[in-house]
């Protein structure tokens, strides 16, 4: 019988990259697990089973300098990789061994391949359950059980994993178990506290690197070794899928773990959220382990109002690329676009462009102040992250809590930007027109529509208040702007600004924002320095002159706002269906609702837990875009009419902790949704 073990190793590693080539004293990890692999009197072969990607040709070429034999296959599938591996070494009996264990213990591989051998089955590993420490795993199986999976294993966690459907479907196996129950010790290498837990342990030993597992035991039991990576779950690396893995380590390397609170796990299901993506089509998000998730959730925070990947839009940014995006000489689409926007709000004379939506509502805030000279800014809404919008939270440190998110701290905002920035609440005109007369507002800043509409014509008498006063009005549209017009939703309310802010749904997925204002005001950017080098880039205004294109042919702000409206009388029929108290707020094309209920974040946390098994990105709002079709918000409302039911059973008494299976997501924003 030709025993073959397989080491499935990659340099790729989502937690902790070329590990398998970091070194144990002056020893790459790779060849002491080989090393003490070949210490195996019932093995005939060890071959590496690897990738073809580039980044693992180092680790191909030195095993082969080593003497062993390496294999390449698929990154994905690594079943097919092992299976091709097996049959090209004409393997009967596979041991499989992963390459983050660098302390294998030859005598325990032995003796799973003497249990597999002596009781002739199909499969025999020492994990069904675990008694021995994570990182001493051995799985043998028959060419045949390989081969039954190769042929038949469905899905990607089957695929990714080689194992699982062998331990499902094949009925002749056993396990090996220790003598005594070790499995809550890790001696594996996923996280960067494992492998300097390894070394350490090396180190005791050194320079030998052949020593049992009793050895290391016996170290413990003297108090010579303290294992100080035991806060890390067992196997919380095959439970977990990539995105959550890269998440983890993420957060070690960048602050935040990303760069935009919203796309934050913690927002949606912490621990369990996908976190990244490697391709979106349509309404359609695919994660790092190739599952396909319909986004009835963010779309991109808004980004996307024709859908993923636009062909007529991705289409112009590719002649861009090819044409080239950036040179010494001006990009001519950002005249064309500035003229665009001028046609579509006509109060407006002049443009000035940016990237993201911080950024231009920083430049309209230094225009305004620029035009007035004065500091002094009452705002409403969401602004951006800049210093002047958070220094809102310098004189009252609850001052953003209805604006965006409570418990904010200002820290790292200049403290001599106390008093300049001073919060209003929507619809209250009585406020901010009390703030107007004592606090020598030369700027009032403010989204233009809230979770509900203007009241008691509120958004005119904010106009008339600014003309009295001499006061610029902005309005900030980056996230309203194209969803229920042709432009700026303050066209719905016949209210003009003397400066407006788009941005998001401008390129559709491409960075282009734009402030648009009236000539006497907008011109005062010449008396200051507003200026950067990534401004100029072409992509963004060719994004955006197809975007409006497509827009205005298909009417995109009719059909999303049609579409809104069908998903706000729906989430309301299944409210009443079941019974349950829920608010609904937003405008048409970006609905949301909410539990009238304690467990109001709980029962977020469930619906996009379960929604998500479902194959659903989803929470409680919805930023809709042209892809939405019939048949997609069918399948929505037909999975969210279970949860629906199933938080019915909450609120009559079962408790809805029991079924989440992590934490609770966090709160969002107190915004236009």
């Amino acid at each position: 019988m030709n025993i073959v073990a397989i080491v499935q190793a990659r340099m790729g590693s989502t937690r902790l990259p070329k590990k398998v080539m970091s070194e144990i004293g002056s020893m790459p990890m790779i060849e002491v697990l080989l090393k003490r692999l070949s210490k195996s009197k019932k093995i005939n072969k060890i071959v590496l089973a690897t990738t073809e990607k580039k980044e693992d040709k180092p680790l191909i070429k030195y095993v082969k300098s080593l003497g062993y034999s390496v294999s390449t296959g698929s990154e994905e599938n690594v079943l097919e990789r092992f299976y091709h591996t097996a049959k090209k070494h004409q393997a009967n009996i596979i041991v499989r061994i992963t390459g983050d264990c660098p302390l294998v213990d030859s005598n325990i591989v032995d003796n799973v391949i003497n249990l597999f051998k002596d009781n002739k089955i199909e499969y025999a590993s020492n994990i069904n359950p675990p008694t021995f420490p994570d990182g001493l795993d051995v799985e043998v199986f028959s060419f045949d059980a390989l081969e039954n999976a190769y042929k038949y294993a469905s899905s990607n966690f089957e695929k990714e994993h080689v194992t699982p459907y062998i331990k499902e479907n094949e009925e002749n196996q056993l396990n090996y178990h220790n003598s005594e129950d070790l499995s809550h010790l890790r001696l594996t290498v996923d996280e960067k506290d494992d492998f300097l837990m390894i070394k350490k342990i090396f180190d005791k030993f050194k320079p030998s690197i052949f020593f049992s597992l009793q050895d290391i035991m016996s170290l413990k039991d003297n108090g010579d070794l303290i294992f100080t990576n035991d806060n890390i779950t067992r196997n919380e690396g095959s439970i977990m899928g990539k995105g959550q893995k890269l998440y983890k380590r993420a957060k070690e390397i960048i602050p935040g773990g990303n760069m935009l609170l919203s796309k934050r796990p913690e927002m949606f299901l912490p621990d369990l959220w996908p976190s990244y993506f490697s391709k979106s089509k349509g309404c359609n998000v695919w994660d790092l382990d190739g599952n396909k998730f319909t986004d009835m959730s963010l779309m991109g925070v808004g980004t996307n109002i024709l859908g993923y990947g636009h062909e007529e839009v991705d289409n112009a940014v590719l002649e861009t690329i090819k044409d080239g995006n950036m040179s010494t000489l001006n990009c001519a689409e950002e005249v064309d676009l500035a003229e665009k926007l001028i046609e579509i709000n006509p109060w407006a004379d002049m443009v000035r462009f940016a990237r993201s939506g911080g950024e231009a509502n920083a430049i309209a805030i230094r225009i305004a102040r620029a035009a007035t000279n004065k500091d002094n800014v009452a705002i409403c809404g969401y602004h951006g992250w800049h210093d002047w919008y958070l220094a809102a939270n310098l004189e009252a440190k609850d001052g953003l809590n209805k604006h965006l998110l409570s418990g904010l701290m200002p820290n790292g905002v200049p403290k001599n930007l106390e008093g300049t920035i001073f919060p209003f609440q929507y619809n209250n005109f009585d406020e901010l027109e009390e703030i107007v007369n004592k606090k020598n507002i030369g700027t009032i800043k403010m989204e233009v529509v809230r979770n509900q509409g203007p009241e008691n014509d509120f958004l005119n008498k904010v106009r008339s208040l600014a003309d009295k006063n001499d006061i610029v009005l902005i309005f900030d549209e980056c996230t309203s702007g194209f969803r229920e017009t042709y432009g700026g939703i303050h066209k719905k309310f016949d209210v003009e600004p003397d400066i407006a802010m788009f941005g998001k749904a401008l390129g559709n997925g491409y960075g282009i924002t734009a402030t648009v204002g009236r000539q006497e005001i907008m011109e005062a950017a010449q008396s200051s320095f507003i200026s950067s080098t990534f401004w100029t880039e072409r992509i963004g205004p060719s994004a955006a002159l197809k975007t409006l294109e497509v827009m205005n042919k298909l009417r995109s702000w009719e059909v999303i706002s049609l579409i809104g409206d069908k998903i706000k009388e729906n989430w309301t029929k299944l409210a009443n269906d079941y019974n349950l108290d829920i608010e609904i707020a937003g405008i048409s094309a970006l609905p949301s609702f909410s539990f009238k209920s304690k467990n109001k974040l709980a029962y977020k946390t469930l619906i996009t837990q379960e929604m998500l098994k479902k194959g659903f990105l989803a929470s409680n709002s919805v930023y809709i875009c042209i892809d939405h079709n019939e048949e997609v918000l069918d399948q929505y409302f037909n999975e969210l009419d279970n949860i629906f039911k199933l938080i019915k059973q909450c609120e009559d008494g079962l408790d809805v902790n029991n079924l989440l299976e992590g934490k609770i997501c966090h709160d969002g924003f107190s915004r236009l949704n």
